[in-house]
């Protein structure tokens, strides 16, 4: 579609894009309600880059000249949509179109204040609302009004950076980043969604105003930095992040695992480079946005627990405890959910040595039942993060972890089919304790609870009623508890 033939002014037949049915039916409204109210609407922004790099979006943005309220119901109406969402503060309405989020604007121009990213909007020309936008690449627009032919609108060479694969501000960088620094994200983001290069004059604005991150609300600092560690290699913008200081400004633990230390001519290897290949590794397995953030924490503890010990050399020992510690200050920080993910996340932190250890032949039964016990639910997330923790540049000794690793797969299958230990309960409850005793709540019935859960993990019992409650007697007669029944 990016060819030396498109430039301004350019005419596309709508036959040109492959638009899904619900598109082709909703900009034939749109194009209905431009001729009967005789007003120009143009497609703008995110959406016309992704059409024209042949990428699926499915968040559409209009712009028209005049009121866009007024325009979003007619072709609302003409879809027979009921619901449209008004923001009449930002002259903005939307709707959700056979799972299309449609948003009309009028054409505006924006101005700022030093202290806020929040823009005073005015209604303005088409000019002065592409001029406002972030990047050249979503400065592009497309004239629907012409019928079933649509007219190119590059007035920034926005065509020439696409084609070039290049991030680029229709204004000077300067200006674009200190009225709103979140689009310094955003140009991370694109860079690492698309592949592309960020203009030296455009890096070198970045690097300048990182600092204003500061005045950009933690939730859209998350929004941005989600959708970077989702692209196809996160740890192109990762990098990006760190090189360009803006990771320091909200990530600053991340931030400090870069560099090597070398002391009596032993080094350590670099952890933030480290921990960046453990999330590639997630994300060539498809690996979901919070497996992501878990890959990207494995080793936030190694920091503060870093140690050199003479004639042995660099330690982090417990680092994965307290890195799990540090996942909760971490979410609540980013206002992250502070929910069973950000739980599940640290627990994947605090276990993720734990099958290392039992990649030995000899390892027992015992260590991998209370492996599954600890890990519950996220045990094969826990396996994959371990999986994904291997990054030794020696191929022999990759290929001889992934072997340990698929042995302590099998043990793990082969217990829970046996055992089923995943998030088991004791089968001797608290009130069956005491009921059995006649005894009120008292430190024996905890000891007793713990008792048969070990010896359940341990192997000397296995996970059903009756043993259990043949173990429970025992352990009862040892602590001088005498069943109330008088049974044995």
């Amino acid at each position: 579609m990016i060819d030396d033939s498109l430039a301004d002014g350019s005419f596309f037949p709508i036959e040109t894009f492959r638009l899904s049915p619900a598109e082709v039916r909703l900009f034939e409204a749109v194009t209905l309600v431009s001729e009967r109210l005789g007003r120009e609407v143009f497609l703008v922004g995110g959406y016309v880059r992704d059409l024209l790099l042949g990428r699926a979006n499915s968040d559409i943005d209009f712009v028209t000249i005049g009121a866009g309220i007024e325009f979003a119901k007619a072709v609302a109406a003409c879809l027979h949509l009921d619901k449209v969402v008004v923001f009449k503060n930002f002259g903005t309405a939307q709707f959700r179109y056979e799972g299309i989020e449609v948003e009309f604007v009028g054409a505006r121009r924006e101005s700022y204040r030093r202290e806020s990213r929040k823009p005073i909007v005015e209604d303005g020309t088409l000019e002065e609302d592409l001029l406002r936008r972030d990047f050249t690449i979503n400065a592009l627009a497309l004239n629907l009004s012409l019928g079933k032919s649509w007219q190119l609108i590059d007035r920034f060479d926005g065509i020439c950076d696409l084609k070039d694969c290049r991030i680029v501000t229709p204004r000077d960088p300067e200006v674009t980043f200190d009225d709103d620094p979140l689009r310094m994200l955003r140009a991370v983001r694109f860079a690492s969604q698309l592949g592309f290069s960020i203009e030296a004059s455009v890096f070198d604005a970045i690097k300048k105003f990182a600092p204003r991150l500061h005045i950009v609300s933690n939730e859209r600092i998350v929004d941005e930095f989600n959708k970077i560690l989702l692209s196809p290699k996160p740890s192109e913008g990762l990098f990006l992040l760190e090189r360009l200081g803006l990771l320091v400004q909200f990530l600053p633990e991340i931030d400090a695992l870069k560099g090597v230390e070398n002391l009596e001519g032993r080094g350590h290897k670099d952890n933030f480079n480290h921990t960046l290949q453990v999330v590639d590794n997630i994300a060539s397995i498809g690996g979901d946005l919070w497996l992501r953030w878990a890959a990207l924490l494995h080793d936030v503890g190694k920091v503060p627990t870093k140690r050199f010990v003479p004639k042995h050399g660099w330690t982090f020992y417990a680092h994965e405890y307290v890195g799990a510690k540090m996942v909760s200050t971490i979410f609540r920080r980013l206002r992250l959910p502070q929910n069973e993910v950000m739980h599940q996340i640290a627990l994947l932190v605090r276990l993720h040595m734990r099958p290392i250890a039992l990649s030995d032949d000899e390892v027992t039964d015992s260590a991998v039942r209370r492996l599954l016990f600890d890990a519950g639910d996220a045990i094969d997330r826990l396996m994959l993060l371990c999986e994904a923790d291997i990054t030794s540049k020696n191929p022999h000794k990759v290929e001889r972890f992934l072997r340990n690793f698929k042995r302590v797969r099998e043990k793990l299958q082969d217990l829970e089919e046996r055992d089923a230990i995943r998030n088991f309960q004791p089968p001797i409850s608290g009130d069956h304790i005491m009921n059995t005793f006649g005894i009120a709540p008292c430190k024996e019935v905890g000891l007793i609870k713990s008792a048969i859960k070990e010896a359940i993990l341990d192997g000397e019992i296995s996970n059903n009623l009756q043993e259990a409650e043949l173990f429970m007697l025992q352990k009862g007669r040892e602590l001088g508890l005498i069943p109330k029944d008088g049974l044995e």
